[in-house]
């Protein structure tokens, strides 16, 4: 590679050392290095690194994933072949269309006195859960299931924390060949109608409330209004998860159809788990589009896909081991839940958590970590920033002797987060800035713990994943410019499509649509991407959102990159608005700021951040109007919302506000319409 200068923001081409480098233990312990081994002894090849095993496993899709579920070990009825079939078009590729398997099987191989599950629940509630109880856990979940009349392809849904009946719920449902399906229960009543009210679930399991900031929160109220207009349930179970936290009584007889966990599990004796075996392509999960621009789409994933991508993601990329403790800060309802679960494969053990992030002064997650012996961190950049407003270090209060991996998700990590990871938590760990989505429930570019970590950038593309970067005429770009992320080949965990009115079918040109249309033969992701001279991969946030003045594509993290280094700063969103105003002409750059409190924005400190914008990128990146906000909208898994702020701004409607944590927060960027047209 010998991209120029001017291609690639100059700190990406002239850090002469990485951040972090992985020592010789390090390697020769890593799952992907005996993989890599592995290939080369069954097909006679010399795979020398990552790089070249990544080549021969985009251009031999059928030999890569018989190698995942050969050295996974892989419960199954039968493997069968062939591996992959290809076809015409891409989303009808096949891969293992004659294998039986059960999902939750391959989760709930080990069955002993050591733990599976850690949950804490902010200050309220520590619980532990063995491999034993667990399985038992899940008997008499799967019994009770059954006696609803649960079978494959019921939909089973959850309305719960991150906490372990939300596993055995998961666990349970697959077992049987049910369709899982969650939301966290932050989602009032309108946003859980949105999700459930489309998949028509047979059975909801759900909370009495949860803790969230010290404060207790009773979602009863939400259940009453929701649960009478989900016609298609015949029954609710109603996990006492604050009531038994504070030693109180639970009353959901205005719940109709409900029943306490305890009620209905406590009479069952746990028994050999039944595991139905079912085809590879047998749905297991439905998640849901972030709905920000209207109803969120039901996506539908296949259970034999998401198990041999989140194998090799476990094993190749986070390099997940037994008896390690994987923990992500997630909520059911963000795809990171789904993506967690999965390290079961590995005979992990999970560590759950509830509640803010920023509990015990900011300090909760990291006093988990070390009670725990965390060996996986996982969370958003997001969180990462703020760890750094808030001047913690847990480096300093901590040990976190066994962290050895962090995982950053949920939007772009600028390299101001990396500084933050080696600086404020732990020198020693692979910092994976990973991205995919929940349209895939899985990653296209990951970390490797094999390779080195350079500021600012993905270590590299997924294994099996033929990553590109294409220009908007549908063409591959040279290496080093910035262009549209997309899959060149066939991936397990391409979705089985959107459901619609109950049918895949009725979803099919939806589906189509939303990822196969705008770049024919290929999958168009929507994020603006850039490949690096070190084979990593540079995201500059989504390309629906990207800026686009005077003609010139700007990726909007270059921007929050630089804005939010300023300490008065403590977060910011950009959009492009038309200008002038009702005309397609051109596009100005509008940014929002949320000031520290107290503060407020003068001539000066704007003057101060359109300078430190124009220094560190090029002057198109300088905003027109600098505008101070109260709060930034965003979505229940931490996502600035800019195209529902762009929305606003140019008079159109925001379709589906039970999508955002915050939608209070719109109605100021609402009232700002008319300043910002006049000036």
């Amino acid at each position: 590679m010998n991209p120029s200068a001017s291609k690639q923001p100059a700190e990406f081409v002239e850090m002469n050392e990485p951040l972090w480098r992985p020592g010789p233990e390090r390697i020769a312990f890593a799952h992907v290095t005996a993989f890599r081994d592995f290939v080369n002894r069954r097909h006679g090849l010399q795979l020398a690194d990552y790089e070249a095993l990544w080549q021969w496993s985009t251009s031999n899709l059928g030999d890569f994933w018989a190698a995942v579920w050969d050295t996974s070990d892989v419960v199954a009825e039968t493997r069968g072949d062939p591996v992959y079939v290809s076809a015409a078009s891409m989303p009808d590729a096949r891969f293992f269309p004659n294998a039986r398997l059960n999902f939750a099987q391959n989760l709930l191989r080990r069955r002993d006195d050591m733990p599976a599950l850690l949950f804490w629940g902010e200050d309220k509630v520590r619980r532990e859960m063995t491999w034993r109880q667990l399985h038992d856990e899940v008997s008499r979940m799967q019994q009770w299931l059954a006696g609803q009349g649960v079978g494959p392809g019921d939909r089973v849904a959850a309305y719960l924390p991150n906490m372990p009946e939300a596993v055995i719920t998961m666990l349970a449902a697959s077992s049987l060949g049910a369709v899982f399906t969650s939301a966290s229960p932050d989602f009032g009543a309108q946003g859980l109608l949105d999700r459930f009210g489309q998949v028509q679930p047979k059975v909801l399991v759900a909370c009495d409330g949860y803790f969230y900031g010290g404060k207790t929160v009773d979602v009863r109220d939400k259940l009453m209004q929701a649960v009478p207009q989900l016609t298609s349930l015949s029954a609710v179970l109603v996990v006492p998860y604050v009531a038994a936290a504070l030693d109180l009584p639970i009353d959901v007889s205005a719940v109709p159809k409900a029943q306490t966990w305890n009620q209905a599990l406590a009479p069952l004796v746990a028994a050999e788990v039944l595991f139905v075996q079912l085809p590879f392509d047998h749905p297991l999960y439905i998640l849901y589009s972030s709905g920000t621009t209207g109803v969120p789409k039901c996506i539908v994933h296949r259970a034999g896909g998401v198990l041999l991508k989140h194998l090799s993601e476990m094993r190749l990329h986070a390099d997940v081991h037994a008896g390690d403790r994987v923990f992500y800060f997630t909520t059911c309802g963000w795809m990171m839940w789904n993506w967690l679960v999965s390290a079961l494969t590995q005979s992990a053990t999970l560590c759950l958590y509830d509640g803010s992030p920023f509990a015990a002064e900011g300090n909760v997650l990291f006093d988990y970590a070390d009670a725990a012996g965390f060996t996986h961190f996982g969370t958003s950049a997001k969180y990462l920033e703020a760890l750094n407003k808030a001047s913690l270090s847990p480096a300093k209060t901590h040990k976190l002797a066994a962290l050895r991996s962090v995982f950053s998700t949920g939007s772009p990590l600028v390299p101001e987060g990396f500084d933050t990871v080696y600086e404020r938590i732990k020198r020693d760990v692979c910092l994976s800035s990973i991205s995919g989505g929940t349209d895939l429930v899985s990653c296209f570019t990951f970390g490797t713990p094999t390779h080195p970590v350079w500021r600012g950038e993905i270590q590299a593309a997924a294994l099996g994943m033929a990553v590109a970067v294409y220009g908007e005429d549908g063409k591959p770009l040279p290496e080093g410019e910035k262009g549209e992320l997309v899959c060149t080949q066939p991936f397990p965990t391409m979705p089985l499509g959107f459901l619609v009115d109950g049918s895949l079918e009725k979803g099919r040109s939806r589906y189509l649509d939303a990822y196969f249309t705008r770049m024919p033969g290929v999958w168009h992701h929507g994020d603006y991407i850039q490949r690096t001279v070190h084979q990593g991969y540079i995201i500059y946030g989504r390309s629906d959102a990207t800026l686009n003045p005077g003609g010139v594509r700007i990726g909007t993290a270059e921007i929050y990159r630089q804005v939010e280094k300023l300490p008065e700063v403590m977060e910011s969103l950009v959009i492009g608005q038309n200008w002038p105003p009702g005309t397609y002409n051109d596009v100005r750059v509008v940014l929002f700021v949320r000031l520290r409190d107290g503060l407020v924005l003068d001539d000066a400190l704007i003057e101060r951040i359109k300078q430190t914008i124009r220094v560190n990128t090029t002057p198109r990146h300088v905003p027109a109007r600098v505008v101070q906000v109260h709060d930034i909208p965003r979505t229940k898994s931490n996502k600035i919302v800019e195209l529902a702020v762009r929305n606003l701004v140019h008079g159109e409607p925001v379709k589906n506000l039970t999508a955002l944590a915050n939608p209070e927060a719109l109605e100021e960027y609402r009232q700002m319409k008319i300043s910002l047209e006049a000036s």
